[in-house]
C-alpha cells in the first residue's frame, strides 16, 4: 500500500503513514515468523505422533501375534503324544514291573515249601452268599490267630459266614487243612497244621511254576501294547525305517530283560521249597 493511496484516501499526514507502515511490516515479520516456528515443530505434532503410534501398533500387534504363535507351538511340542514317540518305553517297562512285583507277593506265599502259609488263608475267597458270584476274603470276615505250636484260631465275625468258610477251607487242597467248629462258641474255628509232606511241597512247586506262567504271559502282553504303538508310528510315517527297527531291537532287549527276572524269581522260589 503506497503512501500517497494513503494520504489521499484517509488525509492523512505522512508521519502517520510511516508509523502504520511499520506497524504493519512488524506484524507481517512476527507472523512470518510464527509460522516459520509452528513449520519447524511440526514435525513433533500430535497428529505426526499418532501415525507413529498407530504404525508402532502395528508392528505390535504383529510381534505379540508371532509370540502367540511360537507359545502356542511350544505347548504343542511338549504335549507330544507319548503314542507317537518312538523311544519312550515307559509303560512297557511300567507294566513289566508291575507282573513282577505280583510275582514277587505270590511267590513268598509259597516260599514255605508246602508248609502252611497264614496269607494264603487270609486272602482265600469266600462265597458268602449261596448262589452268589461275589466273594470276600476270608481275612475280612474273620480274625486269624496263631494259638502255638502248630494251630492256630479262627473268629468269625457273624454266625452266618462261619459254614461258607469252612466250606472254602475244605475246598482249598493247597491249603492242606481241616477247621473244626469249637463246642462251646460257634464263631471259632480251630485249626491243626500238619507238618509238610511230600504231596504239600509238590503242589507248592506246580503253584510256582503256574504264577511263574502267569507273569510271563503278562509281560508279553505288554509286549504286544508297545508293539501294536510301534506299528501305528511306522504306519503314520512318523520315523524312518533305520530308527524302527532301533526301536524294535530296544524293546525285545527290555522284554528279555523282564522274562529273564521272572525266570530267576521261580528258580528260587522253587530251591527254597525243595531245599526243605
Amino acid at each position: 500500500m503506497s503512501h500517497l493511496y494513503l494520504r489521499r484516501i484517509y488525509n492523512v499526514s505522512k508521519p502517520f503513514v510511516s508509523l502504520f507502515q511499520a506497524t504493519f511490516n512488524k506484524e507481517k515479520t512476527n507472523a512470518s515468523l510464527y509460522f516459520l516456528k509452528s513449520t519447524n515443530n511440526f514435525s513433533n505434532s500430535p497428529i505426526l505422533f499418532k501415525k507413529k503410534g498407530k504404525n508402532s501398533s502395528i508392528k505390535d500387534e504383529r510381534d505379540e501375534v508371532g509370540e502367540k504363535k511360537f507359545s502356542k507351538s511350544k505347548i504343542a511340542t511338549n504335549n507330544i503324544n507319548n503314542d507317537d514317540d518312538l523311544w519312550n518305553f515307559t509303560n512297557l517297562k511300567e507294566g513289566i514291573k508291575e507282573r513282577i512285583d505280583w510275582l514277587q507277593s505270590e511267590l513268598s506265599k509259597l516260599r514255605k515249601g508246602g508248609g502252611f502259609n497264614p496269607d494264603l488263608l487270609e486272602n482265600l475267597r469266600i462265597v458268602v452268599q449261596k448262589g452268589s458270584k461275589k466273594t470276600e476274603s476270608l481275612g475280612d470276615l474273620a480274625q486269624i490267630i496263631p494259638k502255638g505250636g502248630r494251630s492256630l484260631a479262627i473268629h468269625v465275625g457273624e454266625k452266618a459266614h462261619v459254614k461258607p468258610i469252612i466250606s472254602a477251607i475244605q475246598s482249598a487242597a493247597f491249603l492242606n487243612i481241616q477247621p473244626t467248629q469249637d463246642p462251646e462258641e460257634p464263631a471259632l474255628l480251630n485249626v491243626l497244621i500238619p507238618p509238610p509232606t511230600k504231596e504239600s511241597r509238590d503242589l507248592a512247586l506246580k503253584m510256582v511254576h503256574k504264577v511263574g506262567e502267569t507273569a510271563t504271559t503278562g509281560v508279553r502282553s505288554v509286549r504286544a501294547i508297545t508293539q501294536k504303538r510301534l506299528r501305528n508310528i511306522e504306519l503314520k510315517k512318523l520315523a524312518r525305517p533305520d530308527d524302527l527297527k532301533k526301536a524294535h531291537k530296544e524293546m525285545e532287549i527290555i522284554v528279555e530283560k523282564g522274562i529273564v527276572d521272572i525266570k530267576k524269581c521261580v528258580e528260587l522260589a522253587r530251591k527254597a521249597i525243595e531245599d526243605k
